[in-house]
């Protein structure tokens, strides 16, 4: 088995990436979608983050109104910090058990970790590998805006994340996410196969 951790920024198209990683054969752990997940109606991370931040932010239904969420944290840096200090830890235990069930199924998956925040959060786990999705910061302002995010939100949400110059520099592997679709596959085709490669060598030796 191989772990990698797939980065970036927000709006540089990590999804994007691990789609086309999906389509390939490798097994895809989406963090946020962990995220998500562990942040449900009474569930601790969920008791935690009302007790914390208050109840402004709650649908009817009592699930997180992530954007309204959002507006409240990603402005200050201490806030954001707590946030991550609340929901990290009960990821990670989510993660662990995937982790340990592909392994299971399979002991030669090649499992992608979607890990938004691999370089900023002191994240108790290991990986064999790291990919660094980039693009330009007006790449990133115009996937945003498609989204419905304003040009202040995106960039106090950019702003408290790590210069992906930093994170590019310590990567395995970087996918320039600014051309076309066809041009990312291509990389991520390449660099599949090399880590497949360097699966089957690790498995000689």
């Amino acid at each position: 088995m191989i772990i990698v951790g797939l980065t970036g920024s927000i709006g540089t198209g990590k999804s994007t990436a691990a789609g086309l990683f999906k389509q390939l054969g490798a097994y895809i752990i989406d963090w946020d979608e962990l995220a998500r997940q562990v942040v449900r109606p009474h569930s601790k991370a969920w008791k935690e983050i009302v007790e914390c931040f208050g109840n402004d932010f709650l649908n009817e239904d009592l699930t997180l109104n992530r954007q309204k969420l959002a507006d409240i944290v990603f402005s200050n840096r201490e806030k954001v910090a707590r946030l991550n200090q609340i929901v990290h830890p009960e990821v990670v235990k989510e993660d662990e058990r995937i982790t340990e069930e592909i392994k299971s199924l399979d002991p030669d998956a090649l499992i992608i970790k979607d890990i938004p925040l691999l370089h900023e959060a002191a994240l108790p786990i290991s990986v064999d590998k790291t990919i660094v999705v980039s693009a330009s910061e007006q790449t990133q302002l115009r996937r945003l805006a498609e989204k419905g995010v304003s040009r202040e939100d995106a960039r106090n949400r950019m702003e408290s994340q790590l210069p992906l110059e930093e994170k590019t520099r310590s990567a395995d592997f970087v996918i320039d996410n600014d051309g076309s679709l066809d041009e990312t596959k291509r990389q991520v085709e390449g660099i599949y196969s090399l880590l497949r490669k360097g699966q089957r060598r690790r498995k000689r030796a």
